[in-house]
């Protein structure tokens, strides 16, 4: 195996899991499930202790 072929499939299927990973937690972040534990987490920091 050499550079050239290690750095073919790195770039290849790289890709292919960084695409998948980015659609994953776009996903996450839409979800209408998780919307009321991201409003809170946005209103944590305007809360007084």
């Amino acid at each position: 195996m050499t550079y050239s072929d290690v750095s073919m499939f790195a770039q290849s299927w790289g890709l292919l899991f960084l695409v998948t990973l980015f659609l994953s937690a776009c996903a996450y972040a839409l979800w209408p499930g998780n919307r009321a534990r991201f409003d809170e987490a946005a209103r944590l920091p305007l809360e007084e202790d």
